[in-house]
């Protein structure tokens, strides 16, 4: 059963949910001098029996792997020294905030073996105090991850049947790599939507991997080319340059081209300046939600005590592939723009979580944080500032459900991404329960435009409502799929001919992904603004527009929307976990027949209407959008709600 599978199952497992038996009257844990036992000398910690509890050693290149990714160093006796600078020292070494390596760990242990055994996690769960139950549960949570010994010694491709891809021939491909003795795993949109069919390879022992080009399964390249080649011209204002040109990425180029001149003029304005511009320009956030930005970081530069800036980059809406080519593109625009966030609200620490599908864009902004501790923007006196100011970069492992702020403040600290109950905002009590910045990149990326331009000349492009450009992952359909900028406004139509036009006669339209609504062809003349998408009752989301011709299977379509939403929820919140999947037996009935029945329609608004009042986070709230409209418009059923 895969993870997204355990997820949204009916019932609970007991690791999800902590629950633990009777001590035992004379327990101890680890019952054997364990090589993480000197971190806390003067007592044994007592630990209740556990569901996942083993005496499973793992094995000499297992505890190597996580050894290293770990940082941590190894005494010639077995000891386990701890040199992370989350580990406090007094007195004694002890734990302490060590649980949020437990993601890198993890991710060690999967390349190191293809999969994570027994032993290994016990060995992660020792070195970071963390209770194997929950060690256990949180490994179980993710697609990336296996707790079953792989069938054979071969990396995994992981093919993408979302709707774009499965236009593409998905099914078919799949097959082509079974055939070639390939382990396949098909799974839900891989941030490719470009290039569709997408696969990405998970390496055992070597890099992972994705196809450079399209071209087919064979291709074992990273991915190095930029989408839309034929418009470079709608990028060069978000990254600087053209973007098909293969131009060097090293700091001296990126300084000639302007690099570093939006870090320079905040720190010459300080804090208030740099809020109020940002505020001034009507900056919105750009990954889905569109809240004020100026806001968010005055509420945080408010805040006492130690602060974070996030850069979420766990993109995982099907058809959004914008913040891939960014990192990919510009990534020491990305580390400037995250430093520019976090030397203006105060904070000393800076977080990268990027999908974990995102090879080489993760490359790349490893190399940028080098680059720029090189350079002195980041450090003990991050860029002349006299403040501290470090990024650290986590992967993520492949669950939708991390992109929800909350959820990957869970994530990042080594628990489930789960969402949590809001209030209290990240504001206030983000990660680690500190103030918390948490903004996409392309975001980012506009504060660095408005403090190169000023604010004024920023709100003279898109509308009053919405100031600025946008980003749009144009994909399906169309001459010229890739990723396009626009002001915002721009009218639909004009938007897809951009792209080359639709290809054929045109059935409709997803804006915003699966969280998203269908229009129909008769919404050419749309203004994709935040104002005119609300007014119109649909969305932008983070910028994905899917279309679709006459050729598509729309209830094929409409039902693989709703099979992502019945995997990808975390199974936390009752209306959510029961009602994704109702949903989708309800859409699956649906298809089977061709036509809908009025108990179907009336449950199906009653469904959305539960997940909508009730959940926790968007993902409830926005998971019948799509299916909901696809019944309005007649691409689902009889076209009866």
């Amino acid at each position: 059963m895969s993870a997204a599978a355990r997820r949204s199952s009916k019932p609970r497992p007991f690791a999800s949910t902590r629950c633990r038996l009777p001590r035992p009257p004379q327990a101890v844990y680890p019952a054997q001098p364990s090589p993480a036992a000197h971190l806390a000398p003067q007592r044994q910690v007592a630990l209740v029996a556990d569901l996942h509890f083993s005496d499973a050693e793992p094995t000499a290149s297992e505890r190597r792997a996580v050894l290293a990714a770990l940082s941590v160093d190894e005494a010639s006796d077995g000891a386990v020294v701890v040199s992370h600078p989350r580990v406090v020292r007094a007195g004694m070494q002890r734990r302490k905030q060590m649980r949020h390596l437990l993601l890198p760990a993890l991710h060690a242990l999967q390349r190191e073996a293809g999969w994570i055994s027994p032993g290994g996690l016990n060995f992660v769960g020792r070195t970071l105090g963390v209770p194997p139950a929950e060690a256990y549960g949180v490994a179980t949570f993710y697609e990336m991850f296996r707790t079953e010994a792989p069938a054979h010694e071969l990396s995994v491709r992981h093919v993408c049947v979302d709707p774009i891809c499965a236009l593409a021939g998905a099914a078919p491909l799949a097959e082509h790599l079974r055939s070639q003795g390939h382990a396949v795993h098909e799974g839900p949109c891989l941030g490719q939507c470009e290039r569709a069919p997408a696969v990405f390879i998970q390496g055992r022992r070597e890099p992972d991997r994705v196809p450079a080009d399209g071209s087919g399964p064979d291709s074992l390249l990273v991915s190095v080319t930029a989408s839309a080649p034929e418009a470079p011209s709608l990028l060069r204002h978000m990254i600087g340059r053209d973007p098909g040109h293969n131009e060097s990425m090293s700091m001296e180029a990126y300084r000639e081209r302007g690099g570093g001149t939006a870090l320079d003029t905040a720190l010459r304005l300080g804090t208030d300046e740099v809020i109020a511009q940002v505020t001034t320009a009507g900056l919105s956030g750009r990954g889905g939600a569109a809240f004020p930005t100026g806001i968010k970081w005055r509420a945080v530069a408010d805040g006492e005590g130690p602060k974070h800036v996030v850069a979420n980059i766990d993109e995982s809406e099907p058809g959004t592939f914008k913040d891939r080519l960014l990192c990919e593109l510009e990534p020491l625009a990305i580390i400037e723009s995250i430093a520019v966030a976090g030397l203006t609200v105060g904070a000393e620490h800076g977080w990268i979580y990027i999908r974990g599908e995102y090879p080489l864009a993760t490359q790349r902004l490893r190399h940028a944080i080098a680059q720029a501790h090189s350079a002195g923007w980041l450090g003990d006196d991050a860029a002349g500032s006299g403040q501290p100011f470090d990024i650290e970069l986590r992967r993520g492992a492949g669950a939708y459900i991390c992109g929800e702020e909350t959820a990957l403040f869970n994530s990042l600290e080594g628990f489930r991404g789960e969402p949590r109950n809001k209030p209290p905002f990240p504001t206030t009590h983000g990660l680690f329960g500190r103030p918390t910045v948490v903004n996409n990149p392309e975001t980012l990326l506009n504060v660095n435009e408005i403090l190169r331009i000023g604010p004024e000349a920023y709100r003279s492009v898109g509308t009053d409502g919405s100031p600025g450009t946008k980003l749009f992952c144009l994909s399906g359909h169309v001459g010229r799929p890739g990723l396009y900028e626009a002001p915002f406004g721009i009218p639909l139509g004009e938007l897809l001919g951009l792209a080359g036009g639709v290809q054929g006669t045109l059935a409709a339209v997803l804006l915003g992904g699966a969280a998203g609504s269908f229009v129909g062809p008769d919404a050419g003349g749309l203004q994709l603004s935040l104002e005119d998408t609300r007014a119109a009752g649909t969305t932008l989301g983070s910028g994905p527009v899917m279309v679709f011709n006459d050729t598509a299977d729309m209830s094929a379509v409409v039902e693989r929307l709703a099979k992502f939403f019945r995997d990808e929820s975390c199974g936390q919140c009752v209306p959510c976990r029961v009602g994704t999947v109702r949903q989708h037996e309800l859409v699956t009935q649906i298809r089977r027949t061709g036509r809908s029945t009025e108990p179907q329609r009336e449950l199906l608004g009653d469904i959305a209407d539960a997940m909508g009042d009730a959940s926790i986070c968007g993902l409830g709230h926005t998971a019948a959008s799509a299916v909901l409209s696809a019944m309005r418009l007649g691409l689902l059923g009889d076209g009866q709600l």
